[in-house]
């Protein structure tokens, strides 16, 4: 079965900007939680600050939808690749060597 990679793509960005969101909304109402999760992700995205204020959460959530699109798409491409091939690797194995 194939995976249906723009959904794969919008599944993962919906999944990864959501929990990006939630941790940073959940750090300004409760300051200090979540604040090793959200500096390291201030290490990966550029320009993005694990200061506690809505327009650092807005931009690490744009930020981890386009991360989490990127790698959905990319993990769902190299699954259905990788199906593709399995089917010759078994037909391969049953033929007999003369």
């Amino acid at each position: 079965m194939r995976l249906n990679v723009r959904a794969a793509a919008l599944a993962a960005a919906v999944l990864w900007g959501a929990a990006l969101f939630i941790t940073g909304m959940a750090n300004l109402i409760r300051p200090g939680y979540g604040s090793l999760f959200l500096q390291m992700m201030a290490s990966i995205y550029p320009g993005y600050k694990a200061s506690p204020s809505i327009g650092s959460v807005l931009v690490g959530t744009l930020y981890a939808l386009l991360d989490g699109a990127v790698c959905g798409l990319v993990f769902a491409w190299l699954y259905n690749r990788i199906i593709a091939v399995k089917p010759n690797i078994i037909a391969q194995k049953g033929r007999k060597i003369a």
